[in-house]
This record gives structure tokens, sequence and C-alpha cells, in this order.
């Protein structure tokens, strides 16, 4: 298997030499990226200079991100990588490019030697294509390898046998760029058999959310001596968050993910005690539907930014934007809150208020909606498809108060408010509710 790869390797990199001595050539050449440790911290350094990581993961603006005062966009993938680099080059902004390998979670089978050795020939590709371009600032390959389908079994171990040869193909061919695999969470096992298979990665990198907080514990738990960037932080995850009692996850409003995610950012990145931590990558830079479709984005689907990016833009550049969104404090519905496990009777009235304000004593209007809840869920930040929203009718209005006809048919929904200011930035919440 792996003289046959190495055959390959040579293969590609005769086709590929023009192209990447091209992009090479276009693009001025590639950064000289390393880590390196100075007064007892790790850092990233780009050209010799210390490259302070203030980063997002996404797909989103990246005029937004550099606003904001974000220096590095990550990425899963290399959709759309030169139009994406080129972009950032305008925007000063590194990418950390992603290069996709197959989860197990999702079916992709180990022990198939033919499919491991056509996803190496694939990613070595992207790898020549890119490595020259002078705003990647690293390679990030495979995301959270370490889930398997029965969260009870560790992965086949073959997984990263594979990650090790896409991880020593970029160390022959590519002198100048750091690599790293993400792990969802910090086990130790799962970090040490990854290490043992595969010993040469540049530093570690974790995807923790409400665990943010306990990183400096949980990076002590897990032994850790490599740097280690935090290549998802954001909101307090889905499963970490209370339920109704017929399963459905409870959000936080906008405003307290924006603190919780400042809080939090700050105890387990910017006062590391360990020296390790290079810094993170919020989620989402952009929008997404999991489980809602407010959870993770940082933006609505239609573009507005959430109190999220003011608390990056605190974080990143010291101060908050002159214009701040919406803060969205709660919801309640009947008087109720979404822990109190809300029970409505089909077709009769049923009143929601939401508790928001504007940092500025501007104007605020109000979008409501009703879906029902998602059918099949998502592992692993899959794909999942968003519930169409369901007609129902507003019997008053009042600033940020209505009262509702509950919908005749039985069964789980969640109700929805989007509040916006005059300068097009948003906030949400959201309450699920029963009805029988």
């Amino acid at each position: 298997m792996r003289s046959v790869i190495k055959l390959s390797v040579l293969v590609y990199a005769v086709c590929l030499l023009g192209i990447s001595n091209l992009q090479a050539a276009d693009a001025g050449g590639p950064s000289k990226v390393e880590i390196r440790q100075v007064s007892g911290k790790y850092s990233f350094f780009v050209n010799g200079e210390r490259f302070d990581l203030k980063g997002a993961g996404g797909s989103g603006s990246l005029a937004e991100l550099h606003r904001a005062g974000g220096n590095s966009l990550r990425t899963w993938n290399t959709n759309n990588a030169a139009q994406l680099l080129d972009s950032a080059a305008k925007y000063n902004i590194m990418v950390a490019l992603g290069i996709g390998m197959g989860q197990e979670l999702h079916g992709f089978n180990y022990n198939d030697t033919a499919a491991v050795a056509a996803q190496y020939r694939r990613n070595i590709r992207q790898i020549e294509l890119y490595k020259n371009h002078p705003n990647v600032l690293c390679w990030v390959v495979g995301n959270e390898l370490n889930l398997s389908p029965n969260r009870r079994v560790p992965v086949n171990p073959k997984v990263y046998d594979a990650l090790k040869d896409i991880v020593d193909y970029i160390h022959r061919e590519d002198p100048y760029h750091p690599v790293t695999t993400t792990f969802a969470g910090a086990s130790r096992e799962h970090i040490a058999v990854a290490l043992e298979r595969c010993p040469d990665l540049d530093f570690v990198s974790l995807q923790v959310y409400g665990g943010l907080a306990r990183m400096p514990e949980m990076v002590q738990a897990a032994g850790l001596t490599k740097p280690f960037a935090i290549t998802e932080y954001g909101p307090v995850g889905h499963w970490e968050m209370p339920r109704t009692e017929w399963g459905r996850e409870i959000e936080e409003p906008s405003a307290l993910k924006a603190s919780g995610v400042y809080d939090r950012i700050q105890k387990g990145i910017v006062n590391d005690p360990t020296g390790l931590c290079l810094g993170g990558y919020a989620f989402l830079w952009g929008q997404k539907q999991e489980r809602t479709p407010t959870w993770y984005g940082i933006f609505l689907k239609t573009g507005e930014p959430t109190a999220v990016v003011d608390a990056l833009t605190r974080y990143w550049t010291g101060s908050y934007p002159a214009n701040r969104a919406p803060v969205v404090d709660s919801l309640k519905l009947d008087g109720k809150n979404a822990v109190d496990n809300i029970y409505l009777k089909p077709g009769t009235s049923a009143t929601a208020k939401v508790f928001a304000a504007d940092p500025e004593n501007g104007p605020l209007a109000y979008k409501w909606v009703i879906m029902r809840e998602v059918g099949q869920r998502s592992e692993g930040g899959a794909r999942e498809i968003e519930p169409d929203g369901v007609p129902f009718t507003i019997l008053t209005e009042s600033g940020g108060t209505i009262t509702f006809r509950v919908p005749a048919e039985g069964g789980d929904y969640r109700i929805f408010c989007y509040v916006f200011d005059d300068q097009r930035r948003a906030g949400t919440a959201n309450v699920p509710f029963f009805v029988k």
C-alpha cells in the first residue's frame, strides 16, 4: 500500500509541478510559517513575525471578518480554495486550509485500501495546487476523525495510518506550513492513539464548546505536551444543553450566547496557563442548520451579524463595534421559559414575549416564525435539513409581544423571534413547545 502511494506521489508531483510554480509566481510565493516557543508560550510566526491568531471558521464575508479584527479563516475542505485564498489576500487574512478525509462516523471504511488510496491521491493533488499561495497559514487534515458510529468503540487505528501518509507527504513536499488534525473534545485515549500512529503533527487541534472554560484542566488531563489550537469554539453545544420532556434541545438567546462565548474565551484561551495554546477559530462565520437555523451561525441566513460578532470584535480589537446587535435576553411563551416544558392545546391562543433592547437605544423590528422541529437529527455536524416554517395567525402584536393561534395539528414545534435594529444587525431567541 505504502509503495503504491509513493509511486502516486511521483506521478502527481510531475503533473502538478507546472501548476504549482505558476501559482507561486502569480501570488509571490508561499509565506514561511513556523510555530515557535517564546518566553514559555507557543505562537505562529509568519515570515519571521509573530502572528497572534484571531480566527473564525466558515465561508462568511471576509470583509466582515477583517472589520471585526479577525486575521484568519479556517475551512474544512478546499472547495473554492483558489478564489478564497485570493480574496483573503485582499484583506490580509491567513487561511487554515482544510484537507477533507472521510469519517468512520459517516461510513468511510478505512479497511478499504482502494478507497484510502483514492482519498490520498485526491488530497495530495489539493496540497500541490495550493501550497505556494502566500495566504496559506497551515493545513488542517481531517475533521474529528476520532468520532465513530458507536461512541463506546474507538475508531479503526488505520484512520491515523491514512492521516500519517498525508502528514508525511506535506512534511516532504511543503516545508513552509505546519499541519494538524482536529479532535472532537480532548480525550486522552483518542489523542494518544492518534499521536502513536501519527507522531509528527506540528500541533494538535481541539474542538470544544461549553468546555472551553475548562480547557486548561482538559489539556492537563489529556497529557498534551504539543502546542494546540481550538479549531472550533462557540455557543454551548446542543448536546450540552437541557432538553424538554419530549427530547428537544433548548437553545440560548443570542445575548447569552455572546456573553458566554466571550467569558469562555477569557478562561480557555486568553488566560491559558499552559503556554501551549495557539489561539482558535470561532464557529461558525456564516450560517448553518443544526438543530435550529440559529444555533451555531454567527450570522443569520439573510446575512445580518448577531451579538457574537460583537463579542469577537471585543476580543480581537479590545472594543465593541460602534453599532452593536440587539441584546436579546429571553423569550417567554404564555409566561413560561423553555425549561418549563410548554404544552399548548391545538387551535387555542397563546402569547409570546421577547425581551430585547438596542444598545444604542434605536428602534427595533420583530419577525416571528413557527417551525416544526427537525425530523432527522444529524451527527458530527453533518448536513441537516431545515424544517419549513408553519403558517400561523398573529391575533395581536405590540412591540415584542404577540398573541397567536396555536397550530391545529399536534406535535413538537418551536417559535422563533428575530429582532432587528436599523443598522442591519440582529438578535434571536426561540422556545420549543408541544401541541396536544
